[in-house]
């Protein structure tokens, strides 16, 4: 085993072909170190070199071919830069055009040596007739003497710079050749082999070796599935084994009292009835708390569900045991808005709520901190700010984070050290995480849904207008405001970019105030460059309706509640993701009024983008949204997950391999029923590898 992994971490550069100058590209380009690092450097699709066809097997464009026959003529058309190759090639069932517009004197050369070639590349429709570009010319009788075998020819993605350093897909599979004889039979399994024989998976080594070169389709489907296979059920094992370890070992406040603060609060002051999603929420949250256990609980809802009274009440029952609570936002907007609706509401219970901010004044700060060390402040809501070193709670019991995917991990893990037995976690979410990602991604926190929205509100209408329906727009626009209600718009820019055509925040304004002029018409400007106390002044004014319409930068994503904001037009639509999308629909139907969301784009527009707008239009359901936009882009551009660090999957798709993420967590789950620390001898190698993975790894599955 010992010399197995040696060979495995033998430095790249003493693979033939490689050496110390190809070894700093793959290091620099792909973090490739290692035989074992290039050995798990998967091709991202293979081109099938195993079979010869006829040229009248070409039916469509798109798909590389294999074609045998001669070159019965050749020319060279035009001069200087349009100069090109044309030659006519052809086989018993017909003929095509090969193409050649650099390397032409080589190709001259060669042409005059020999004229029957086996050509492969990827046939094009031109002028009525099929023509391939720069075929990949092999001589029948002498293979050309490279070590890559025929058959499936792998395709690896590289970048500019590894090619201009000779690293192109064709270099890296010449070096995959060399390296997979070398360490064929030597790539320790990592699966107990009765699970193997029972799952009928392909061994580990004969999985990495086909991956590469397959012997044929069969055995490169089986190679995919054992190594997406492998990814999910270590993924998932590591991850409820984290979640089990960090059970046991990490205490909790237990926190047993129910008392005056939250049912004062339930009792005299909800002005509203908490709809049943919340109230299943808040007793899982108790129960949480009174375990005994620290609680982690990732809490999620759509935009206008109702997350932040379920983390108020989780505050009133930290009070009502004599602990401190924290809020921490992503920005100042956000964490201003909760700070004023959580003193407003709690004002009648005489609890002492506070602020905390870059922003905030030198005295203000001075005195904030000497009330959290007294244990005066009770709540503290606050940005980053928070996890400053100088701030020091006397016993915090209960730490929100809202909007989590926008801190990093080490972020938060400098709040959940604020105390020595650590708080218990409430993150939140109002981006909707498809289930697979979130069992996946989060499989070691427990999970809580509000799915209901409160009663009273409408069903945003949301519709897709061109440029050329501005004046429709615009005159909407006018009879909303002509009933008291006020309008969003949302720009991606604030100045012109001469490499877009964009429609800027500026340009915007000009055209809004020409058509809805001041004074008659209050019209505010919000972005990110401007400075703290004037988008306060402008967000205040737009609450209080001294404002009827706010242009906006997506500063205004996230949290933003004006109840008598009905529309949100939004420019450029086509050039927002889903989510973005959605967050910004989500700040108006707040109130009891008729809402609409107006997606203004260009008419031309990708494929990828119309299907975007379309699923906007669709539905307001945030999950299916967020499902859609997992099928659409992947994992890996979903919000927080790239941050995480969580999802190395290199060959799974949680998309497309729903069945397979749901089957390797139950799998996960039943191993470690028998098994609760992996210490049975049977489970040797799952152990090992689980520990492998966790390697230099910092712990952060506490706090998510």
């Amino acid at each position: 085993m010992t010399a197995q992994r040696d060979l495995l971490q033998t430095p790249i550069e003493f693979l033939k072909g490689v050496g110390p100058k190809r070894a700093e590209v793959f290091q620099k380009e792909f973090d490739i170190r290692t035989f074992g690092d290039l050995l798990h450097y998967y091709p991202y699709r293979h081109v099938d070199k195993s079979h010869v066809h006829h040229v009248t097997d070409i039916v469509e464009e798109g798909g590389y071919i294999q074609l045998r026959g001669r070159i019965t003529g050749a020319q060279v058309l035009g001069e200087q830069r349009a100069k090109r190759l044309v030659a006519n090639f052809a086989d018993e069932t017909g003929s095509l055009e090969l193409v050649w517009f650099n390397g032409i004197k080589w190709v001259q050369e060669l042409l005059q040596k020999k004229q029957e070639f086996i050509i492969f590349g990827k046939p094009t429709l031109f002028n009525g007739r099929w023509n391939m570009t720069h075929p990949e010319m092999i001589d029948p009788d002498a293979q050309s003497g490279s070590p890559v075998p025929t058959g499936f020819m792998p395709l690896y993605n590289t970048s500019d710079f590894a090619k201009r350093k000779t690293l192109d897909s064709k270099a890296v599979a010449k070096l995959t050749a060399n390296l997979v004889p070398i360490v064929r039979n030597v790539i320790p399994e990592t699966l107990p082999d009765d699970l193997v024989k029972r799952l009928n998976l392909l061994s580990l080594n004969e999985a990495l070796c086909n991956i590469h070169y397959p012997e044929d389709s069969q055995k490169l489907s089986r190679a995919v599935l054992r190594l997406k296979f492998d990814e999910l059920f270590f993924l998932q094992l590591k991850m409820l084994l984290l979640k089990q370890i960090n059970t046991q070992r990490i205490p909790g406040h237990r926190f047993d009292t129910v008392g005056h603060y939250f049912n004062t609060f339930y009792k005299e002051h909800l002005h509203f009835e908490l709809t049943n999603a919340q109230k299943r929420v808040i007793r899982e949250i108790r129960a949480d708390m009174g375990s005994g256990r620290q609680m982690n609980r990732l809490l999620q809802g759509d935009v206008g569900s109702g997350k932040t009274i379920v983390a108020l009440f989780s505050m009133l029952i930290a009070k009502d045991n004599n602990f401190q609570s924290c809020l921490m936002a992503p920005t100042e907007i956000l964490a201003t808005q909760h700070f004023e609706k959580i003193s407003r509401q709690l004002a009648p219970l005489g609890m002492r709520v506070e602020f905390l901010s870059g922003s905030t004044k030198t005295a203000k700060r001075r005195q904030i901190l000497e009330g959290l060390q007294s244990g005066d402040v009770d709540i503290l809501v606050g940005t980053h700010a928070l996890i400053e070193d100088n701030v020091v709670f006397q016993n915090l019991g209960l730490a929100v984070i809202d909007e989590q995917h926008r801190f990093g991990v080490e972020q938060r893990a400098k709040l959940w050290r604020k105390n020595i037995m650590p708080p218990h976690v409430l993150v939140m979410t109002a981006t909707p995480i498809p289930r697979t990602l979130a069992m996946t991604l989060y499989g070691d926190l427990d999970i809580s849904v509000i799915d209901e929205l409160p009663q009273g509100r409408k069903p945003i209408i949301t519709k897709h207008l061109y440029e050329k329906d501005r004046l429709k727009l615009f005159g909407f626009m006018q009879r909303e405001i002509d009933k008291g209600r006020q309008v969003f718009m949302v720009y991606p820019l604030i100045q012109e970019s001469e490499k877009t055509d964009l429609l800027d925040l500026m340009a915007g304004y000009e055209a809004v105030t020409r058509s809805f002029p001041p004074p008659r018409y209050g019209i505010g400007v919000v972005h990110g460059k401007m400075k703290a106390e004037d988008k306060d002044f402008e967000m205040q004014r737009f609450a209080k309706n001294q404002s009827q319409i706010l242009l906006s930068t997506t500063v205004i994503e996230v949290g933003i509640d004006i109840p008598n904001a009905t529309v949100m037009v939004i420019e450029n639509a086509e050039r927002f993701g889903l989510s973005q999308l959605h967050q910004l629909r989500g700040r108006v139907g707040r109130g009891g009024s008729q809402s609409y969301c107006i997606l203004m784009s260009k008419y031309e527009l990708s494929s990828e983008g119309r299907k975007r707008l379309n699923a906007m239009v669709s539905t307001n359901d945030g999950f299916e949204i967020a499902n859609f936009d997992l099928q659409l882009r992947g994992p890996g551009d979903i919000q927080g997950t790239q941050q995480s660090g969580m999802l190395d999957l290199h060959v799974a798709d949680l998309a497309k391999d729903e069945k397979l993420v749901a089957y390797t967590r139950n799998l996960a789950m039943e191993v470690l029923e028998k098994d609760p620390l992996l210490e049975k001898a049977e489970n040797r190698r799952l152990r090992e590898k689980v520990a492998e993975m966790a390697h230099g790894e910092v712990d952060w599955s506490v706090i998510s």
